[in-house]
């Protein structure tokens, strides 16, 4: 039997005592904390039958007993639903405790988190990608004090950097959302004990060090953690507002796609080095609206200073590094930053000949637009696109985008293409309220 065919199980850990929601839930655990005027638990549980998991298990401790006078006998949800206690030191502690219930691949999900991921494709990659485990990474608005996680490009898990951070190192802003797909034989020898009580914190990286594959899985999906009063203040209101509706890969939602230099950050030559990369002033205001209001946020920029050979991909990766860990200070991220390295035209000192050729990827040409289009099912005939230079108007008239020429940069004096953008903006705070219909407020 293939492994796409096995019974789809859903793990939750639901053992927390929830001592920080103990003034709005009193005893009850906090898998039962309502999020719609319903647990997140039954959210949780919904979740999983839609995307066909038939087999749900949970890892009870604290309020056990109330948990299973919620649930009754299962009969009321689809699933097979069964519960085990495990111990109560820790969330690795309870999943290893549980070996003998788990099939040979299973999805793990915290009990305190409100979830709307695709959970079929989630499972889909990791049977595709074949690796031992794949965790769920995505941007925050506090990647400051989360754990990130360090990919190569093939998206293998390189580290897992608990904060506080190293001081005076970028990071990718790829935050661990705590939502994984294991086969159990990844953790065939691993032990509980004092060096393993937590997922994330202890068992994750001990299977890295042990040279277990971990693949990181991005998505711009809706998980947020509601274990204290405040954040189930903001899961409650993201409910409300339809953000959590609209959450998944598979609903097509909106974008903002913007250019980099000149839009993002200051116009220089060309950004060669972390240092030089400045953001403009309200950038991260701009773009925090776009992540509050649900929208995708991403990057498409023209980078020919890798085929010139002026900046080593590794080096543009740095640069982006800084972007986001800047944006993250303001408490905004941008959900994926796509790049076109070529260059069509030669006679650069150290240019990289096979990058010199006209491709399909180089604004004005529409191949970034349409990769983040599959990879994040947009819904184009919605979403914006806002730059400094007549090459980002153009480009959304290729792709069948609005567009929003930003009175920064080069401030469309390029004059390459010709044509009036749909708007003007004075500055990305003011595209932000464009967007949104405040234009009586798009003077900024």
């Amino acid at each position: 039997m293939s492994r796409i065919d096995r019974r789809m199980q859903l793990v939750i850990l639901a053992g927390g005592k929830g001592t920080r929601l103990r003034s709005r839930l009193g005893d009850l655990p906090k898998t039962l904390a309502p999020v719609g005027g319903r647990p997140i638990l039954q959210h949780q549980i919904e979740l999983g039958r839609r995307h066909s998991f038939d087999d749900v298990l949970l890892l009870l401790g604290h309020g056990r007993e109330a948990v299973e006078t919620w649930a009754g006998d299962g009969s009321r949800f689809p699933v097979r639903l069964h519960a085990i206690s495990g111990p109560s030191n820790g969330t690795a502690v309870a999943l290893l405790a549980a070996l003998p219930f788990l099939e040979p691949t299973f999805m793990v999900m915290y009990g305190d988190t409100m979830v709307n991921v695709d959970l079929n494709r989630f499972w889909s990659e990791h049977a595709q990608r074949r690796s031992a485990v794949s965790m769920l990474i995505h941007p925050n608005d506090h990647p400051f004090d989360s754990d990130l996680v360090e990919t190569d490009s093939s998206d293998s898990v390189i580290a897992i950097h608990a904060p506080p951070h190293t001081s005076g190192r970028d990071y990718r802003n790829q935050v661990n959302a705590g939502l994984y797909v294991f086969e159990r034989d990844s953790l065939t020898g691993c032990r509980s004990g004092n060096a393993i009580l937590d997922v994330a914190r202890d068992l994750l990286p001990d299977l890295l060090s042990r040279g277990v594959e971990l693949f990181g899985y991005r998505s711009p999906e809706y998980i947020k953690d509601a274990g204290t009063p405040e954040r189930l203040d903001a899961v409650n209101a993201d409910w409300h507002s339809g953000r959590i509706a609209r959450g998944s890969l598979s609903t097509p939602v909106p974008a903002i796609f913007l250019d980099r230099d000149g839009t993002i950050n200051a116009l220089v030559d060309y950004v060669r080095t972390p240092d030089a990369l400045e953001l403009l002033d309200g950038v991260g205001r701009a773009i925090r609206g776009w992540n509050a209001a649900g929208w995708r946020v991403v990057v498409v920029s023209n980078q020919p200073v890798i085929a010139r050979g002026e900046c080593a991909v590794e080096g543009l990766l740095a640069i982006h590094n800084r972007m986001e860990t800047l944006l993250g200070r303001d408490s905004a991220y941008v959900d994926r930053i796509y790049y076109c390295p070529h260059h069509p035209d030669g006679g650069f000192p150290d240019e990289r000949p096979e990058l010199k050729f006209r491709c399909d990827c180089r604004k004005p040409a529409t191949g970034l637009i349409e990769r983040a289009r599959r990879e994040l099912n947009i819904d184009v005939q919605n979403s914006w696109m806002v730059g400094d230079s007549t090459t980002d108007i153009q480009t959304a008239r290729n792709a069948g985008l609005r567009s929003i020429l930003l009175q920064t940069g080069i401030c469309g004096q390029d004059g390459l293409y010709p044509g009036p953008p749909d708007v003007v903006a004075q500055t990305l705070v003011g595209a932000m309220h464009i967007t949104f219909g405040r234009k009586q407020e798009a003077g900024y």
